[in-house]
């Protein structure tokens, strides 16, 4: 009468013990989760412009399904967005773990490579650093398309037209992008400002 506690005691301890190595095995996956990318492509993406016109298409987007963007000019060599000029609050780097080599999907053009900066690593493809948008809002949107600020023109990455995913009119008129542009001249309130001190 006097074992059955004990019994119980042990009991309990092993069951805390599997259970603890339970959590340290979802935990080693979830780095090891965290520590692969892959750029992937999604179809008939809702892609609108800064004149609120939208088309379907695919496009290049990150591993967790946000659509992809380059700057015109902006180069590994020669970085426009940077964390200096407050670039990366409204463009945020796509980054990879360090030592971590990502793959891309079939139809995305260009070789992928990646760009140390600022203590991460930075995703290039064909040699341009790529972002995603703070004004996209969920997965299947890109609301960035066309965008002058930051010297330069921001584009989203689009897939090749080999696999069939070309642009498609949409039925949207209304442009959900928060820094419109009319002509050539950039209304958005934070432009590009000139920075010393060398790369960031």
């Amino acid at each position: 009468m006097h074992r059955q506690p004990r019994f119980r005691a042990r009991k309990s301890a092993a069951l805390l013990t599997a259970l603890l190595a339970g959590f340290a095995a979802a935990a080693l996956v979830s780095i090891a989760v965290a520590k692969s990318f892959t750029v992937r492509t999604a179809k008939n993406e809702t892609v609108t412009n800064t004149t609120g016109s939208s088309v379907h298409e695919g496009v290049v987007v990150s591993s967790r399904g946000a659509a992809v963007y380059t700057l015109t000019g902006d180069s590994a060599r020669h970085p426009k967005c940077t964390k200096a000029n407050g670039c990366f609050g409204f463009w945020p780097p796509v980054k990879v773990a360090s030592g971590k080599k990502p793959t891309k999907a079939p139809g995305i053009k260009g070789k992928l490579g990646v760009l140390h900066r600022d203590g991460f690593t930075q995703v290039t493809l064909g040699g341009h650093p790529l972002y995603t948008y703070s004004g996209d809002h969920g997965k299947g949107t890109a609301t960035g398309e066309g965008i002058n600020t930051f010297g330069g023109i921001w584009h989203v990455s689009r897939v090749s037209a080999a696999t069939g995913a070309g642009p498609t009119p949409s039925t949207s008129t209304g442009s959900t992008n928060p820094y419109p542009s009319t002509g050539t001249t950039s209304t958005n309130p934070y432009p590009l400002t000139t920075t010393t001190g060398g790369f960031y």
